[in-house]
């Protein structure tokens, strides 16, 4: 028995034949070109075909894994139907006396070194998408096409050095029970896919060459998605151990999907809706997979965290855009910037507090830097017009902060309007996270259109504990009866004021509050998206 360890894109277990998948590598060769016009229409028709195969994939995965994921190959049709891709190729051709597939590879290269080096997470995946409508350019102007499933036979763990979107998708789900890579990120569209495919998918996991007898090809394996490994000729007791674990996920599964659809009502008719909470574009599909009714947190800070600059407006603009796109029509709840306390960005240049979460974070520094606030405005009411936005506006303590926040709103409104830029008015809300906002919830309640309660930062505000402090773990109570009366009162003060009332916390997916939580009246809970139909399921035994 060998193990290798990963990481889990997926969780779960798969029990296969390991299929090493080796992908028929196009080979490039410069080759010189009297006719620059032949190759030219060489190129033009090779594009032809990769819509044509493109159009095929997007059917295929409309149908298998839903409009959201299969939007990924309307994508890299638009990329290769680019003009400035086009442009590049047929100067290539033209000024080097180049084969089409030389210009291709030129091209690909020189786009996917110019998208790896951007700092935002997202578009340096690109660089792969690039890679990969270009290869399959290549691949058509060769004569080749690849076949990830060809095998006769079912169960199969496929293993590769790394796996395109495309590739993915074109696995036959009635042979492939898992895949695992050698490379790939929690950020790929293939990751992406693995989950919203229910496949356990591993990545990095660092498997021995095609070579002698270290060979894993046609092995029986285990991937554990739970723990991240791939173990290859597992031995009886660890299959034992797996196949139950298996069957106990399948049997669950099974029973949870029959949920999709159902309403999120108790038995003597109170009804709640059940939201998601995200950290970017990625985590939308994951969202609607689980039947979401919308989004109830987008963290907008992890646009900031992780980069060494501002994102700008349109980086911004991009991301609620896709995700509002997604949720097609589904309520998206973009919180603004969270930064501060446990999430730094050095770009801020925020000097050091003894006690950074009562510090400067969230709303105070948006109102201290009006501009890189005003930016984010912007973005966010630029994508309104493109589904059902709300913004929300965390770390309130005032209704003069509230006041100060629709202000410069309004502003940005009239900016926009100045431009002729096209927007929506927008639900606003605000996060009730701190003592203060809940003894003045009632006044609060006039100004806004709703109240999202975080509980994380409620509590450990309440109980004066540090929840980042290992040594009060044991003091600390989420379920203390100030925490609850607090959640109560901001609940009864939101609805005489016509203000709905959700709940984006930890708190929120703990099903042994779930009935207080129905019976206080709260009216939508925002969970991580995994946990929509285990949370539906509790709501419909009430």
């Amino acid at each position: 028995m060998r193990i290798y360890k990963g990481s889990a894109v997926f969780n779960g277990i798969a029990i296969g034949t390991i299929s090493l998948y080796r992908k028929n590598e196009s080979q490039v060769k410069r080759v010189h070109s009297e006719d620059a016009d032949i190759e030219k229409e060489r190129f033009r028709w090779a594009v032809e075909q990769a819509g044509e195969q493109l159009r095929e994939l997007y059917d295929k995965a409309l149908v298998e894994i839903g409009e959201t994921s299969a939007a990924i190959f309307e994508a890299h049709q638009m990329m290769i139907e680019d003009d400035d891709y086009a442009d590049s190729v047929e100067h290539i051709i033209d000024t080097q006396q180049v084969n089409a597939e030389y210009a291709v590879a030129c091209t690909a290269d020189n786009y996917a070194a110019m998208f790896k080096a951007m700092d935002d997470d997202y578009m340096r995946e690109r660089a792969a998408d690039v890679k990969d409508v270009s290869n399959r350019i290549i691949d058509i102007l060769n004569g080749v096409r690849n076949d990830i499933t060809a095998e006769n036979q079912s169960g199969l763990i496929i293993v590769a050095e790394d796996l395109a979107p495309s590739e993915t998708v074109q696995m036959d789900k009635s042979k492939v029970v898992s895949f695992v890579t050698r490379y790939g990120s929690a950020n790929s569209h293939t990751a992406i896919l693995a989950r919203t495919m229910n496949i356990p998918a591993l990545i990095k996991v660092d498997f021995p060459a095609d070579s002698g007898s270290d060979s894993i090809d046609g092995k029986p394996a285990i991937v554990d998605g739970y723990s991240g490994v791939l173990i290859v000729e597992p031995d009886e007791e660890t299959i034992a151990r797996l196949t139950k674990r298996r069957d106990e996920d399948v049997r669950r599964r099974k029973l949870l999907q029959e949920l999709k659809g159902k309403e999120n009502i108790t038995r003597d008719g109170r009804r709640i809706e059940l939201y998601a909470n995200i950290g970017g574009v990625s985590d939308a599909m994951s969202a609607l997979h689980n039947d979401a009714g919308g989004i109830g947190l987008f963290r907008s800070e992890f646009l900031y965290l992780g980069t060494d600059n501002y994102p700008s407006e349109e980086t911004q603009f991009a991301a609620y855009k896709a995700v509002a796109e997604a949720m097609a029509g589904r309520k998206v709840i973009i919180r603004t910037l969270d930064i501060g306390a446990d999430k730094q960005a050095d770009y801020f240049g925020l000097e050091h507090e003894e006690n950074p979460a009562m510090g400067l974070r969230a709303i105070r520094i948006c109102l201290e830097r009006p501009d890189i606030f005003k930016t984010q405005l912007r973005a966010i009411l630029r994508a309104s017009v493109y589904g059902n936005i709300s913004v929300m506006f965390p770390m309130i303590i005032s209704v003069s902060e509230v006041k100060r926040v629709k202000e410069i709103l309004e502003e940005v409104k009239e900016e926009l309007k100045s431009e002729g830029v096209p927007f929506k008015d927008i639900e606003t809300g605000i996060m009730i996270e701190t003592p203060a906002a809940v003894m003045i919830s009632d006044e609060l309640a006039r100004e806004v259109d709703f109240f999202s309660i975080g509980t994380n930062d409620l509590t450990q505000y309440t109980l004066a504990i540090d929840r980042q402090n290992e040594r009060l773990e044991s003091f600390y109570d989420s379920h203390h009866p100030a925490v609850l009366r607090m959640i109560e009162l901001v609940v009864k003060n939101g609805h005489e004021h016509n203000c709905w009332v959700g709940i984006c916390g930890e708190l929120a997916s703990d099903l042994s509050l779930t009935e207080k939580f129905v019976d206080m009246g709260v009216d939508e809970l925002s969970v991580s998206p995994a946990l929509i139909l285990e949370l539906r399921e509790k709501i419909r035994e009430i």
